[in-house]
């Protein structure tokens, strides 16, 4: 019987966020707390040696591997939502700037402002520069299904909602009070003036 194959736990988180979870490389990274070049090593190694264990009819094992334990742990996300004078802009692609909020164990801690880049929408830089500030949910009136993607690829949820001001969507969101309604911008029968 052939050797088995060892993979190890960091290995299998990485294959489970760029693999299945469908993040970018640098989105899962982040998640992993590594450099985006430590990541890409790590995924290297995994799909090697899961391609190994199918090609050659190996018992594929999981075990060890380096292995962090958070002992006191504080749920902290940031929130972006696309805004405009204080409510949420109804299109995402064309929003004035983005308000960010952080939020630490339910309790929002800070609020800031990023501009918005001309020609602002999916294929701008904006989603990577949300990302890189940790923003993992994003909180958007009409928002079109290619930008809902590259948001999720980049590791940031998408909650579709009503417009309102910004600070109380935030607040219903980290209340459990929010959900997204999938409507879907860019459905040109939606009447979208895009």
């Amino acid at each position: 019987m052939p050797e088995p194959v060892r993979l190890g736990l960091d290995e299998l988180e990485a294959l489970r966020l760029a693999d299945y979870e469908g993040l970018y490389q640098a989105a899962a990274a982040r998640a992993m707390e590594v450099s985006r070049q430590t990541f890409g090593r790590i995924i290297e190694s995994a799909r090697r040696k899961v391609c190994d264990a199918i090609l050659h009819g190996k018992t594929l094992q999981i075990e060890g591997g380096p292995v962090r334990r958070k002992t006191e742990r504080v749920t902290r996300m940031k929130i972006a939502l696309p805004t405009a004078a204080g409510m949420l802009d109804s299109h995402f692609g064309h929003c004035q700037y983005f308000t960010v909020f952080t939020v630490e164990d339910k309790t929002i801690v800070s609020e800031e402002r990023i501009d918005a880049p001309a020609g602002c929408g999916c294929k701008s830089d904006i989603v990577a520069t949300l990302a890189a500030q940790g923003v993992t949910v994003m909180i958007a009136g009409g928002i079109g299904d290619g930008a809902v993607r590259v948001l999720a690829a980049n590791g940031i949820q998408t909650v579709r909602v009503a417009p309102g001001p910004v600070g109380e969507l935030v607040a219903a969101f980290v209340r459990g009070e929010l959900a997204d309604s999938g409507i879907v911008c860019h459905d040109h029968s939606q009447n979208c003036a895009h």
